[in-house]
Order: structure tokens, then C-alpha cells, then sequence
């Protein structure tokens, strides 16, 4: 009898399960699902921006791993947030000119620009950075927006592994930022 009591509830509890993955599995109302056309537009979209990217060259480890400021990071920076991500890009210094010696026409704060993105948008926004601002080579900074609310932190962390995981399949090494050790 005991054993009949627990089958049953094993079985009710998979059918509770079966039902509730499947009303997911379809996605809501508003959202429709994609055709196969459309599908097949996405892919080769990525991979036209994939093969944009792999102009870049690799990262090179030793060149990055030296930074330990935000103001010292060449290369594109992202900040998650709950909603979008926010990506920080650093024109690069014009050619040195005996008429104005050193950065003074070009200060730091001059060259940043920052962009608030949806995260579909990011691997198009990645592809259109021109070499030069990859000083690293193909490597992005993330970091979890930090002014973010207690209760939006699973959100936020969720958004940064999709970050993670578009940035991946665009051929690109995430830096997480900061890394244990580091200086903020």
C-alpha cells in the first residue's frame, strides 16, 4: 500500500512537471516563435559578424592581464544590468603631432563612448568597433552592473551568462571583471 502511495505521487508529481515544462517550452503569446526563414537570417547574420570579429586578432593575455583600472581597459567594456548592457568603447589615440605634443587635444574622457544596448543588438554593435579599439586583441571586459538592486541580482547574473555565452559563440574571451586580486 505504501509503495502504491508513493508511485502515485511520483507520477502526479511528473505530470505536474511534464505540464509545467511544456507550457514553457512554446514561449508566451506576444512572443511568436521565429519562422525557419527567419531562423536562417539570424545565423547568417552571426556568422557575418563572427567573420567581421575574426579580422581581430587573438587577445593576448599578457597585455591584458597587466590592467587593473576601468580607465586603463583599451578595449570594449560591458556592464550588465538588469534590463540592457551597457558597452564602453575607447577610441583609439590619434598619431602623436609635434604641434600638440602628448594627449592634451584627445584626453581619455574625450575618446569614451558609452551605449546602452539591448543584448540582441550586442553582437552587431561588437562587429561595427573598428580594429584598432581592440588594443588586446579579441578579448571584452564584463561586469555585473554593480548599482544594481539587491532583489534584481539573479536577473542581472542571468543576463551576464547570456552576455557570456553570445560573446563565446562571436569568438571573443571574456574577462570577467574584477577578478579576484584586483584593484578597482
Amino acid at each position: 500500500m505504501k509503495t502504491l502511495w508513493l508511485f502515485t505521487l511520483i507520477l502526479c508529481l511528473a505530470a505536474g512537471l511534464g505540464a509545467c515544462s511544456s507550457s514553457n517550452r512554446g514561449g508566451s503569446p506576444a512572443e511568436p516563435k521565429p519562422t525557419p526563414q527567419e531562423k536562417k537570417a539570424a545565423i547568417a547574420e552571426r556568422d557575418t559578424e563572427r567573420q567581421q570579429l575574426e579580422q581581430i586578432p587573438p587577445p593576448a593575455k599578457n597585455r591584458y592581464m597587466a590592467i587593473h583600472t576601468k580607465e586603463g581597459w583599451g578595449n570594449p567594456f560591458l556592464i550588465v544590468g538588469k534590463k540592457t548592457v551597457t558597452m564602453r568603447v575607447m577610441n583609439p589615440e590619434p598619431p602623436q603631432s609635434d604641434v600638440v605634443p602628448g594627449n592634451l587635444m584627445h584626453p581619455p574622457n574625450a575618446r569614451k563612448r558609452e551605449l546602452e544596448l539591448r543584448l540582441s543588438d550586442l553582437p552587431e554593435a561588437l562587429a561595427s568597433i573598428p580594429e584598432n579599439s581592440w588594443p588586446y586583441g579579441r578579448v571584452v571586459a564584463v561586469e555585473e552592473d554593480a548599482v544594481q538592486a539587491r532583489a534584481d541580482r539573479i536577473q542581472v547574473r542571468r543576463n551576464v551568462e547570456t552576455t557570456i555565452q553570445v560573446l563565446n559563440d562571436l569568438g571573443i574571451v571574456v574577462y570577467e571583471w574584477p577578478s579576484p586580486g584586483m584593484l578597482r
